[in-house]
């Protein structure tokens, strides 16, 4: 399997998405955000379903989002997602949403905590979870 540094999720803005405004609403943002870096966690090889049996996995801890244009029913975007800085049991995501056309759309971070699920508290990141993403840090930049 090859470990993805950097991961591009594809949606296409739907009538769902839209708001009173007429533009894709602030929380969609965050359920596109929450669906790249799970996508990008199963490419890498560390599904739902696998977090599940090892009895631990992910939780946000906070979000911090940046809107710098708005999005449009039948927009097509690209949130791109990489991990920027990881620590003992804490990792930040970070993210841009993007037009398909380049047009930067948002940026964002997710602080991610390992957490253990039976006892809800947090805890290392094990081994073989820390391996199969690659840190690039805070700009992207490998």
């Amino acid at each position: 399997m090859t470990i993805s540094a950097y991961f591009d999720y594809p949606h296409t803005v739907s009538h769902e998405d839209i708001d009173d405004l007429g533009h894709a609403g602030n929380f969609h943002y965050v359920k596109w955000m929450q669906h790249a870096a799970i996508a990008h966690s199963t490419a890498n090889g560390w599904s739902e379903q696998r977090y599940a049996q090892l009895g631990a996995g992910w939780v946000v801890r906070s979000h911090n989002i940046t809107y710098i244009k708005p999005a449009f029913e039948g927009d097509k975007l690209v949130i791109r997602t990489w991990v920027a800085s990881a620590r003992p049991a804490l990792s930040m995501r970070k993210y841009e949403i993007r037009r398909d056309d380049g047009l930067l759309l948002a940026s964002a971070e997710t602080e991610w905590v390992f957490v253990n699920y039976e006892k809800q508290r947090p805890v290392r990141i094990p081994p073989e979870v820390a391996s199969c993403f690659q840190v690039v840090g805070e700009s992207g930049v490998a």
